[in-house]
């Protein structure tokens, strides 16, 4: 990570993309475990830490909110989901349909984060152009 202050819009997407990579291991996972009987979804929480970290800087811009941001405070935690919930006789709680519909997203979001980064790269190449 880079530790000047025009780098922190970078060092949050980087959190971010990784963050992304590691959940589509995650699902990648549990789509390969899905006829493992017992076996238990797992998945991993980054939005909910990201939220937290820049709700708690009410009342500022989204820069200032940045410019404060932890980056200690935002490593994704993998869970596992041990809810009852299950339409399956073997035990396991993975739905293959829900599984994919969220390892797509989770491409498309991660997409959507390196086109973020390569779009700060190139400002700060204008910049120094």
């Amino acid at each position: 990570m880079l530790s000047t202050d025009a780098f922190n819009y970078v060092n949050v997407l980087n959190k971010a993309a990784d963050a992304s990579w590691k959940r589509e291991n995650v699902l990648a996972n549990n789509i390969a475990n899905v006829n493992t009987p017992g076996y238990k979804r797992r998945d991993l929480n980054f939005e909910s830490t990201l939220r937290e970290e820049l709700g708690r800087c009410k009342h500022e811009s989204l820069d200032e909110k940045i410019n404060q941001t932890d980056l200690s405070k935002l490593e994704p935690s993998v869970y596992t989901d041990l809810t009852n919930y299950s339409y399956r006789l073997d035990g396991s709680n993975v739905d293959i349909d829900s599984e994919e519909v969220e390892f797509a997203s989770e491409q498309i979001r991660y997409q959507g984060i390196t086109a973020a980064l390569n779009n700060e790269f190139n400002r700060m190449k204008s910049v120094l152009k």
